[in-house]
């Protein structure tokens, strides 16, 4: 299935039933009198947030939705039916942006998180309303109400609970590949990975969590260059980062300077959250050249860096443990956090 994490659509709400004009005209009934019923409202559009999706391909294809018009009143007071709502399935992660695409107007972060979009219009009165003392046969209704519309922007964050980021060829998608199910192209050349791929590590019945391999960012990124920060969105909601770098390059303290740059000039608290770093395809270097770049790296970032082979799958179960470490600590502070909305809520 092609990825697709952003769609313009437009949406319409349903408008309201006619009301009706009648009038009673049984044989035996002198003076029956009005009984024209009330049009249906008109169908609302909703979004909601489903599991199982991964992409707004849906939306490449069909870009306008409309719900539903009432159902018009008629005679004998009966009343019109309520037109047919729009839902709108997305994936959990999807924003819901204004045309100027820049105001969020919802965030689709829970699974079966549902929300209003555009109410439809009301029904209209029937001439059974309209009946008085000086008027006892009116001989108009009310239209049904107009519905809404307007255009949005749908975008998607992928949730995932660890992002992969490091440079072109650093081995994402293989080490991806050997922690998860997840069977992303692989090859031997830059950009292989053009949208992002998930995959979910299952280190235990109790101890599961999604990685998310990003495509590879190059120096200038965050202007442009490349395939420029589009894809860096989707790791804004991830507990951590695994920082991959290349052991094989010449120079490794570049590399890691490099993303660390873009992921500071991209903003959004990428820059800030927990980072493991780990020097990738040891399995290529010999005893002495493996020390030699972890004490490189080591230097300029503070920690030393995991030793990992995507290819050999050595160290990989270890960088997992400590990407799992990681998840717990998010997890139970979200935890927290909703306990302690709960218990200072407001109470009668």
């Amino acid at each position: 299935m092609k990825f697709l994490d952003q769609a313009k659509i437009y949406i319409r709400s349903g408008n309201g039933g006619a009301g009706s004009v009648s009038f009673r005209r049984e044989k035996f009934i002198p003076n029956g009198g009005p009984d024209g019923g009330d049009g249906g409202k008109g169908g609302d559009v909703w979004i909601e947030a489903v599991e199982g999706l991964n992409t707004l391909i849906d939306y490449r294809y069909q870009q306008h939705f409309k719900a539903q018009t009432g159902a018009h009143g008629q005679g004998r007071q009966m009343h019109g039916g309520k037109g047919q709502d729009v839902v709108l399935k997305v994936p959990v992660g999807t924003q819901v942006l204004d045309e100027d695409k820049e105001t969020v107007l919802l965030d689709m972060d829970t699974p079966g998180k549902a929300e209003l979009l555009l109410k439809g219009g009301n029904g209209g009165w029937g001439n059974v309303h309209f009946k008085g003392p000086v008027n006892q046969a009116p001989t108009h209704a009310n239209p049904g109400q107009e519905g809404q519309e307007r255009w949005i922007w749908l975008r998607l964050k992928l949730i995932a609970d660890i992002g992969l980021a490091g440079l072109p060829n650093a081995g994402k998608s293989t080490f991806l590949s050997a922690a998860s199910a997840a069977r992303p192209k692989v090859a031997d050349y830059p950009f292989t990975t053009l949208t992002p791929n998930l995959g979910m590590v299952d280190l235990s019945p109790s101890e599961r969590f999604v990685i998310a391999d990003i495509p590879g960012l190059i120096e200038g990124a965050s202007e442009g260059a490349g395939l420029g920060t589009r894809f860096l969105g989707h790791v804004e909601r991830s507990a951590s980062l695994i920082h991959l770098i290349d052991g094989t390059q010449d120079d490794v303290v570049e590399a890691y300077r490099i993303i660390r740059g873009e992921l500071e000039a991209y903003g959004e608290g990428l820059a800030d959250k927990a980072e493991i770093l780990a020097l990738n395809k040891i399995d290529a270097l010999t005893p002495e050249m493996r020390e030699e770049k972890a004490a490189e790296l080591e230097a300029v970032a503070g920690r030393r860096p995991m030793l990992v082979s995507g290819v050999s799958g050595e160290g990989v179960p270890e960088l997992l443990r400590a990407a799992w470490a990681e998840v717990k600590k998010t997890r139970r502070a979200l935890a927290d956090d909703s306990e302690v909305a709960q218990t200072t809520g407001w109470r009668p």
